[in-house]
């Protein structure tokens, strides 16, 4: 692709016949695509999902971090501060082997006293995987 970006980079003002050089890298791009996507066809058409182990990943992935940073700023904090708070909480999290919605409201509220109990709505992963465009990996 950079040649073809290349190629329309260096023409002229005037149409010229330079524009029959970018069929040379633009028209097998189309065979690898195809090719890519029977790939794609046979992964998916065989691909065996494990709810168990799905579920594990995305509850010690911090998937929910994005969601605790939403919760303290609808109730006021900058998002630069709440991104703060976050990043300290997940350390946190992680140092105590926990996942975020694992820790108690006292845990959460040493790092900022403004979260209370209505939190753990937020954190809440089966919530989170249906907020904002985590709800497109479904």
């Amino acid at each position: 692709m950079n040649q073809i970006l290349v190629i329309m980079k260096g023409l002229p003002l005037a149409y010229d016949k330079d524009m029959q050089l970018d069929k040379e890298t633009f028209l097998p791009a189309f065979d690898h695509i195809e090719k890519m996507l029977l790939i794609a066809k046979k992964i998916v058409s065989t691909l065996k999902i494990n709810r168990v182990k799905l579920q594990k990943a995305v509850k010690n992935g911090f998937l929910n971090a994005t969601d605790l940073a939403d919760y303290l700023v609808k109730k006021g904090r900058p998002f630069r501060d709440a991104h703060t708070v976050v990043g300290q909480a997940v350390l946190f999290a992680e140092k105590h082997q926990k996942a975020l919605e694992d820790l108690t409201i006292e845990e959460l509220k040493q790092f900022d006293q403004i979260i209370d109990e209505d939190v753990y709505h937020y954190l809440n992963i089966q919530e989170s995987i249906h907020k904002g465009i985590k709800k497109e990996m479904l």
